[in-house]
């Protein structure tokens, strides 16, 4: 019997103090103990978004807090411009349609991350465009876009820039503030290390200006109604008490190993898994140079059944990776690699993934993928 160890791009491993602050007795959601739990959490949560900016709380998946950073924003017939590389920034775009807006998606090739030149056009061509969504992190493909190139194309425009840095935040560098970010979501099921049922959002003072004119519908997800709350560390319905103990601990945890630390052991984990995964002859989907650092997409291998693969993995060690998406369902598979994990859970997947690949006939030598991982920390290990 092998314990579950999940390589997927969420829910993510829990820390056992994680799992220990889940069973905490129920408090009084209207009562001093949440005032304090709340006031704790939202402090430590500006401090991982790097903003001074108002964040607010939704009980949701992070599709509502995707959700969210529209229908408080924007208007029916508003033109929104959506840069996608992949299924979540495909989902933004539809939400976003859903709610009427005027659409105008700019596609770019699967495995690419934004083209900041074509980006520009579009901007050019479209100079009324209210609003920018785009998705930080595509774990689709394992490509995350470059934002200091778009808030270079973005410059003075009067557009508010929405992004979507569910399997991003914490895990890698988003500095809000500094970009000049107006609305960043995240999701508590990625580097948060919790599991999922809470979104977080934050929003500049021009997106709160906007959230007065706005005109699409909302009522759960409103956010002037959950600010006007929070000003009172309450919530305008019941809160997801479980969810919210969990934050609290995992926040303290990441602030204690440190942002920057966290992000280092994120990079240390993808590069450990890259450099694993080539020295045994497969090949990274996408361009290595937007490569992300909370999963990585390999091409499925020749003449390897991908599907019996992880079905083996998952079976024989407890491994499980994470499947295609989309229109590339049937030509990568997925290892996830954020949250609570480190060089060693690396070089696991590497061993396990040796071995199933070896059980399907694929040439390799077992011990390659996981000397190049070593080899590589041992070069970064100080």
């Amino acid at each position: 019997m092998f314990k579950t160890r999940l390589f997927i791009p969420g829910p993510t491993p829990l820390t056992p103090e994680v799992q220990k602050a889940l069973s905490s007795p129920m408090i009084n959601h209207r009562g001093p103990e949440y005032e304090a739990l709340q006031k704790e959490v939202l402090e430590n949560l500006r401090k991982v978004f790097k903003t001074s900016n108002r964040v607010v709380i939704f009980p949701s998946a992070g599709t509502g807090g995707m959700e969210a950073a529209i229908v408080n924003f924007l208007s029916p017939g508003d033109k929104v411009i959506c840069a996608s590389i992949g299924v979540f920034g495909d989902r933004f775009a539809s939400i976003a349609k859903t709610y009427g807006a005027d659409l105008i998606k700019l596609d770019f090739p699967l495995g690419k991350a934004i083209d900041p030149e074509e980006l520009k056009a579009c901007l050019d061509a479209h100079p009324d465009a209210k609003a920018l969504l785009m998705t930080h992190n595509e774990t689709s493909t394992g490509v995350t876009n470059d934002l200091w190139a778009i808030k270079e194309v973005i410059g003075d425009r009067d557009i508010l820039w929405i992004v979507d840095a569910i399997s991003s935040l914490v895990a890698i560098d988003l500095p809000t503030d500094e970009l000049g970010v107006d609305v960043v979501v995240g999701g508590s099921q990625k580097a948060f290390m919790i599991p999922p049922g809470l979104s977080f959002i934050s929003v500049s003072e021009k997106a709160l200006e906007n959230s007065e004119r706005a005109k699409m519908p909302r009522f759960y997800f409103d956010v002037r109604s959950m600010l006007k709350s929070m000003e009172r560390n309450q919530t305008p319905y019941t809160p997801a008490l479980p969810q919210l103990f969990a934050l609290r601990e995992a926040l303290r945890q990441i602030l204690e190993e440190g942002l920057e630390n966290v992000q280092r052991r994120h990079r240390m984990v993808a590069e450990t898994i890259r450099r694993g995964v080539k020295a045994i002859g497969l090949n990274i989907f996408g361009e290595e140079r937007f490569a992300s650092n909370t999963v990585t997409a390999i091409y499925n291998p020749e003449g390897v059944d991908v599907r019996k693969l992880r079905a083996f993995l998952r079976e024989k060690f407890g491994v499980v990776l994470a499947g295609g998406q989309g229109a590339i369902q049937n030509t990568i598979f997925r290892i996830g690699h954020l949250g609570y994990v480190d060089v060693m859970d690396a070089l696991t997947v590497l061993s396990a993934l040796e071995i199933g690949l070896k059980k399907q006939g694929f040439p390799l030598e077992l011990g390659q993928a996981v000397r190049a991982g070593e080899e590589y920390i041992a070069e970064e290990v100080q």
